[in-house]
């Protein structure tokens, strides 16, 4: 396949991955300086190569809210910042379970069980962990969703049990760059959420990590965290970006907004295809608030290929109605691979009608973050 937009960087790049290859860091650099004009169509052609031509959607459950102990300068759940949010234990397996069946219904692909901790420890909180593993085994033999988990960080024991239990993916972000990183958090390293991801994928599961953009962090740090990613080894890699909180520290550092335009989304999306052109490049939190109505297909055109849909962590998302309608305006369809639902059906649903259910969740919300999953 022969893709030419008659920019000669991004040709080059493109004709490189077509053939089995991998841009380097400096050509990476090159790539996200480029115009949005020429990286999006690029970036598109190689999805349509590697790719199936469907969205995948996912769905979480913010099954442990607040309390956390680390200082994740993002987080409205951390116990360092004073943000309002409702705080509860977890839920419960079968609380978890409706929250699971409701993103089935939905047209979710997956479903994911987070916590609010720095690690779900069998050994620190053992009544907890088997509660978890309850819900686990419920989700899984109950609906025809992926069950994934992120549940902070894991021994070797944990990441082999949860493997045994049939999670899929395990979702531990990344957050930014090694160098950026400190920038963010200082009750835990960059090192430290690597070691989990390689203790979860030695246990045989998928890897779900991503980052938050426009954190203050420079294109540089966009670039190296996604080349830490491929290091890693992921199969999904769900772009955040950041919706400020009030409370938190990046919340009352930005305002209302986080530090990255429309234009260097795009950018940066469309390398993380050239960069991770087998893996699903995941549009997930603080994109309504970040994007415009009638701009949020536009990542979809610059090579992303999944979603979370729904409402997030401690914030509100729109329906998955809007999301299946989002998707076709790219010109995609949503995947139906192991929930084969009826999307006219989803999107037939009233948005009022949606509402009203999603407010009686205990969770008070099915799916994602802003803020973040981790």
């Amino acid at each position: 396949m022969v893709y030419e937009t008659g920019n000669r960087t991004v040709d080059q790049a493109v004709a490189k991955v077509l053939d089995g290859g991998q841009i380097d860091r400096t050509e990476a650099l090159a790539l996200i300086a480029q115009p949005v004009e020429d990286l999006a169509p690029a970036a598109n052609a190689v999805r349509e190569h590697f790719g199936d031509g469907t969205v995948d959607a996912c769905s979480i459950v913010n099954a442990k809210a607040g309390n956390c102990a680390e200082d994740c300068g993002f987080c409205a759940q951390s116990v360092h910042f004073d943000t309002g949010i409702d705080t509860y234990g977890f839920l419960g397996p079968e609380e978890v379970l409706a929250a699971a069946k409701r993103a089935e219904r939905d047209g979710a692909q997956r479903f994911g069980i987070v916590v609010a901790e720095k690690g779900v420890s069998k050994e620190k909180r053992p009544e907890e962990w088997e509660e978890v593993i309850q819900a686990i085994r419920l989700v899984r033999d109950e609906t025809d969703v992926e069950v994934d988990a992120s549940l902070g960080i894991l021994t070797e024991e944990e990441a082999e049990i949860l493997a045994s239990e049939g999670i899929n993916h395990y979702n531990h972000n990344i957050e930014t760059s090694p160098a950026y990183f400190p920038e963010v958090v200082s009750t835990h390293s960059f090192a430290d959420r690597v070691e989990t991801l390689e203790r979860a994928k030695a246990a045989g599961m998928d890897l779900c990590a991503g980052v938050i953009l426009g954190m203050g962090e420079a294109p540089t740090d966009r670039i190296d965290a996604a080349l830490a990613l491929r290091d890693i080894g992921i199969s999904s890699l769900p772009v955040n970006v950041l919706n400020p909180v009030a409370g938190t520290d990046l919340g009352d550092q930005f305002g209302d907004s986080a530090t990255i335009s429309t234009e260097e989304l795009l950018q940066t999306i469309a390398v993380y295809r050239l960069l991770h052109p087998n893996a699903r490049v995941r549009l997930t939190g603080g994109r309504e608030v970040n994007l415009d109505t009638d701009e949020q297909h536009r990542p979809f055109e610059a090579g992303a290929d999944g979603i979370l849909t729904g409402d997030y962590l401690t914030t509100e998302g729109q329906s998955p109605g809007d999301d299946i309608e989002i998707v076709e305006r790219a010109g995609l369809q949503p995947n139906r691979e192991v929930n084969d639902f009826d999307p006219e059906e989803v999107k037939s649903r009233s948005d009022d009608a949606a509402e009203a259910e999603y407010s009686t969740t205990a969770a008070g919300s099915a799916t994602s973050n802003a803020e973040i999953s981790d």
